[in-house]
Parts: C-alpha cells; structure tokens; sequence
C-alpha cells in the first residue's frame, strides 16, 4: 500500500487558515525559488510542484503565495506515521507526505485491502482535522506508488495480481520511477512510449544500451520489483538551501547564508547523534546552471562551526563570474569516529592534532549549550553574533 497525502503542505496552509480554503495556495516563498506543492484550486491554472516561483505567478496572478513551515509540516508527518503504524508494523516512510505499508496478512484484523484503505483514510481524516490522502494498493512497491496517483485526490485505486498484467501493458513508461527526461527522450526515440513496447525488446539490448537502468526498466515493465517495504532508512545526507530574494556577487553575504545553513544541518545531526566526513556546497548562478564541490574531512563532524568553516573554503575556491541566485550545504558519509578517536590517541603528540581535537572539544560543548537553550525557549532565544547586520 503507498499512501500520499494531498497536496500536503497546502492543504495544511487551508487547514490552519481557514480564508484559505477553496482558493489557490501556493507553497514556496514570495518571490523566487520552486513551488514546495500547491492547492488543487492552483493546479488547475497549470501550476505544478518544482515549478519556478516567477512562473508560477505568471501562470497564476491570483494564486497566494506562502514561505514554508517546516516544523509543523514534520509534526503532522509523524501524526501521521504513528497513526500508519497502528495498522501495520511495516511502514517505510518514503518522505514527509508519503508511505509504503506491508498490508500481508491483515485481513483478519482489518479486513480486505479495501476496508483497510477506508479505515486509515477515515482515522486520518479525523486525527489530523480534516487533511486528505490518497491510497495506492499493488502485488509490488513501484505500482502501488503508481496506483495512489490514479484517483487523486481523496481516493482508492487496487491493482491486482489478476489485473496487473493489463495495466502494465497500457502504462506509460514516463510514469514509472526511475524514468527521467533524458532517459525518456532517448526511449522514445527507439518508437518505446509504453510498457508493452519495452517488452518487444531483448532485456540484454536495453542493458548494453542503458546500463543498469535498462536492467530497471525491462524488470519494472514486466511486472518485476523484488523492494520490500523497509520500515527503517539509514539517512544518508543532510543538506539546507536557500534561493535568494536576489541575487548575489558578494562571498560575505553568501557566507552568511553558509552560516545559517550550517547551524540548521549541525542542529539536525547532533539531534539524530549523526556525524558526517564530506562537507558540499552547492551554487547555482542566475543562468540556472548549478555546480557543487565537496571535501572529505579526517574526521567526522557534527559542529557547526567546522561545517561552516569547510564549506566557506569550499566557497573561496569558486570564481564567482556570475551572480549566484542559490546557496546550500550538504553532510554526507556519515558513521562512528570510534576507530578515528582510538588513532587520535596514539598520535596525540602531535601538536596540530592536539589543537584540532581540543578546537572541536570545544565546538562541540558551545553547540550543546546552544541546542539546548534554543530547545527551551525557541530556535530565536540565542544567536550567532555573525548573523547579525550592523543596525541590529
């Protein structure tokens, strides 16, 4: 079972302002940047989500725009999820507004599959004051992703053993997951446009073509995804970007953006006890073109100050020949520095090393402080002196 929320971000903007409802919400900021998602009143003037904002307001003068709100957006999520898991021990949540669910064997306790999309649709309703899902049933992960999309919003769509192999046969290969535009521009070109036409062609063709990818799509149109659902993901990456109001030639005021970002991604870390080796940054200029650069650290991190100190070195490295509209950063490659503490020991001698493990000591006290003032009296309560301009 794949359960999506409806338009989840807006219709929780509608919920929580009632002059909202019924009128064209749009999620994402004032200005610039990408619509986060928006109201079914707002899709209906050709508004869709990754949308940029400025095409947005063209396609929908009257639509109203509004910057996200994280924090309640993740409360409801988890709402949400533990509501999910009363029905079934097997959620994966796939992201903040959807979720797979392994529904074998619950027919004794819930009923058919059927009953069992009714039951959470009616619990979610009511628990969350008024929110709307749609529910994807399916013998495997990627169609049941594919049958929630089929009767949006607010409704049910099954797939069957019995009734699998037809809809496969007339489903368009640019709905499958996996298939991007570049990949589909070059399907189509050998005359594939459904999952019937990939099955004409020999599955070692599309993998001497394609790669692993053509292994993907051979399997995902002959009914084929051996994905079960994984209740616990292991994150991988932790990032924070913004897209300017305007934008930027200056590396102070883009430094200042690498601060604030690197004390959103070090307060998320140190919450989910997670440190990071490789440190990202990533810029796209007022073309839309986009680059990244990352280093590796010795030694996993978590403070923010040694985030954002990498990240400006990252930063120093780029020839800013054009104005930079987005800035952010990512943490990856995360693990235990257990083994790297152990080595630290044996080579403490080292003057250099000494300062640098006493420097992150350090960090690491001042960041603890920080959390948990601001976990007691809000994400305002103390801030960094850098943050501040000149008339504050």
């Amino acid at each position: 079972m794949h359960v999506d929320m409806d338009a989840f971000f807006a219709s929780i903007e509608q919920r929580d302002n009632p002059e909202y409802r019924n009128k064209p919400i749009i999620v994402g900021g004032q200005a610039r940047g990408v619509v986060s998602t928006c109201s079914y009143e707002a899709r209906r003037f050709g508004v869709r989500s990754a949308m940029p904002i400025f095409e947005a307001k063209r396609k929908c003068p009257q639509g109203i725009f509004i910057s996200q709100r994280g924090r309640v957006y993740r409360e409801v999520s988890k709402q949400i999820h533990e509501i999910l898991q009363s029905y079934s021990p097997l959620v994966e949540m796939a992201s903040v507004d959807e979720a797979y669910l392994d529904i074998t064997g619950l027919y004794n306790l819930f009923g058919p599959p059927v009953e069992i999309a009714q039951k959470i649709q009616k619990e979610i309703h009511v628990k969350t004051n008024g929110l709307t899902c749609s529910i994807g049933i399916a013998p495997i992960k990627f169609l049941a992703k594919i049958a929630s999309d089929e009767n949006k919003p607010n409704g049910i769509f099954i797939i069957t053993n019995e009734t699998m192999p037809g809809f496969l046969s007339e489903l368009s290969i640019s709905k499958i997951p996996g298939v991007g535009k570049k990949f589909l521009e070059e399907l189509k070109k050998l005359g594939i446009k459904k999952c019937a036409d990939v099955l004409q062609l020999d599955k070692i063709f599309l993998e001497k073509k394609f790669g692993k990818a053509g292994i993907m799509l051979f399997e995902r149109a002959s009914g084929i995804d051996t994905r079960e659902v994984e209740p616990y993901t292991v994150k991988k990456s932790e990032s924070a970007e913004t897209t300017l109001s305007e934008n930027v030639y200056d590396k102070k005021i883009l430094k200042k953006w690498l601060l604030i970002h690197a004390e959103r991604i070090g307060t998320r870390l140190r919450k989910d006890n997670l440190k990071g080796r490789t440190i990202t940054v990533k810029v796209k200029f007022a073309d839309f073109k986009q680059i990244t650069r990352q280093l590796t650290l010795e030694k996993r991190t978590n403070a923010t100050d040694t985030i954002f100190e990498n990240a400006c070195i990252l930063l120093d490295e780029l020839p800013l020949a054009k104005a930079v509209r987005l800035i952010g950063i990512g943490v990856s490659c995360f693990g235990d520095d257990k083994e790297n503490k152990q080595l630290s020991l044996l080579t403490f001698a080292d003057k250099q090393e000494e300062q640098r493990e006493n420097l992150e000591i350090r960090r690491n006290h001042l960041d603890a402080t920080l959390d948990t003032l601001r976990e007691r009296y809000g994400k305002s309560a103390v801030m960094r002196g850098k943050l501040f301009t000149k008339t504050e």
